[in-house]
């Protein structure tokens, strides 16, 4: 059954077309690299949204399974993950989900204050890109950023902190649900407005270069993942660093989290060529897109975008199209997205997708995923005790990491901080 954007139509996941009707507009992906997890795209031309319409030739876990087991019932050779691969891409995905509903939680309770953005249901995004990566290797991310920072292994009291606001968050309660940042990690922070990040990630990928090319550092092959939605690929920042990237060959792979919606506006009504893949062969890099709803085929691709920048073979596009489970943000009722459509994407969780196919692959057991569970529902209770048992700043670090000087602005004669002076506030809003 056809799932409605307003006017326009996206075709059943596993529709199939025959060979004599061609749809307009067909298009094949640029890249040899790309493996099974590519696919055919379709677009046709007629720009009115009534005729508008994508078909995503997206392959589900259970088709893949099918079609594996088809060549060879036997082979282990022809598994797409092992069993120990398995429950780590679980384990991450559940702890990503669970985290993510605690937040609402704690939100609700007045725990956590300005706009929180969750992640649910994008998990196999995050899972499926960052757990294939080195501790040396760089994350950018956007304000949806708490589950990007656990994948990288940040752990899940220093985040849960950093939300509350208390001094024993990943950024001392300074950064917020928007701004998580861990030096430690290389998570180079959460940037709240759309394509900041993206800069700052093409500069960490120059660095990388130039510390393996200039400086000879001929170990140093890390790579860096730029996170961001499909409304940030109409902004400039985008392909200045596209081009940028594509010109010095940066080992930096964009990942383009296409949501379908930037906020309350769908992708296919704001974006004039709505297959942001295409703009990828377009700078000269390649350009992928595949099921973000399935973590099997979005690691599949991952690992080869990631091994084509350690190579020095330059960046990659990748569209992951995917869907949040929730509003754009805790304070968002989303009463504009079709009900019919959640309905549709529910019915495709990627936590679920991949319990099925290592159920039917006998990769695990029932009870193998829920001790899992039950120590993913013990690790975030025991983040929030901590949290909310944290101090909150000092009033005097109010002005700190404001400029460059390490101890703040504002430093008396004294050395003493000069909001420690009773006159500080004269005459001014109090601090």
């Amino acid at each position: 059954m056809a799932t409605s954007f307003f006017t326009a139509k996206v075709l059943p996941l596993n529709s199939t077309r025959s060979a004599d009707k061609p749809l307009l507009g067909q298009v094949l992906l640029p890249s040899s690299f790309l493996g099974p997890s590519a696919h055919k795209l379709s677009l046709n031309n007629a720009f009115s949204l009534q005729s508008q319409r994508r078909s995503n030739a997206v392959v589900a876990v259970s088709d893949v399974v099918k079609d594996n087991k088809s060549k060879s019932k036997s082979s282990i050779s022809n598994m797409l993950i092992t069993k120990e691969e398995g429950l780590e891409l679980y384990e991450d995905m559940v702890l990503g989900r669970a985290f993510e509903d605690m937040c609402a939680q704690m939100y609700y309770r007045g725990k956590m204050f300005g706009f929180v953005h969750l992640y649910n249901g994008q998990e196999a995004v995050s899972t499926g890109f960052i757990k294939l990566l080195k501790k040396e290797d760089s994350v950018v991310s956007t304000y949806r950023d708490h589950v990007h920072a656990l994948s990288k292994g940040v752990p899940a009291r220093q985040v849960m902190s950093e939300l509350f606001g208390k001094t024993t968050g990943c950024c001392r309660g300074q950064g917020g649900s928007m701004h998580m940042f861990s030096k430690e990690h290389n998570v180079l922070g959460g940037f709240a407005f759309i394509g900041e990040g993206i800069p700052v990630a093409t500069g960490a990928a120059f660095t990388s270069k130039y510390r393996r090319e200039v400086l000879k550092e001929a170990d140093c092959d890390h790579v860096t993942l730029a996170f961001f939605g499909d409304g940030t690929c109409n902004n400039g920042q985008f392909y200045e660093c596209l081009n940028m990237a594509a010109l010095w060959k940066l080992p930096i792979i964009f990942v383009v989290e296409n949501n379908l919606w930037a906020i309350g506006m769908s992708h296919l009504r704001s974006t004039s060529d709505p297959e942001i893949w295409k703009k990828g062969p377009a700078f000269g890099m390649p350009g992928v897109h595949v099921d973000g709803m399935d973590v099997l085929k979005v690691r599949e691709v991952a690992n080869e975008a990631v091994g084509r920048a350690r190579r020095g073979e330059g960046p990659t596009l990748v569209e992951c199209e995917t869907y949040r489970f929730r509003g754009h943000s805790l304070a968002d009722p989303d009463e504009l997205r079709d009900p019919a459509e959640k309905n549709h994407y529910a019915t495709r969780d990627p936590i679920t997708a991949l319990k099925k196919y290592m159920f039917e692959n006998n990769l695990v057991n029932e009870a193998e995923l829920k001790a899992i569970d039950k120590k993913i529902d013990e690790l975030v209770e025991e983040s929030v005790e901590f949290a909310d048992a944290s101090p909150v700043p000092a009033r005097n670090q109010l002005l700190e990491n404001v400029f460059a000087d390490p101890r703040g602005f504002g430093i008396g004669p004294d050395g003493r901080y000069r909001c420690e002076d009773p006159k500080f506030t004269e005459g001014t809003a109090q601090v």
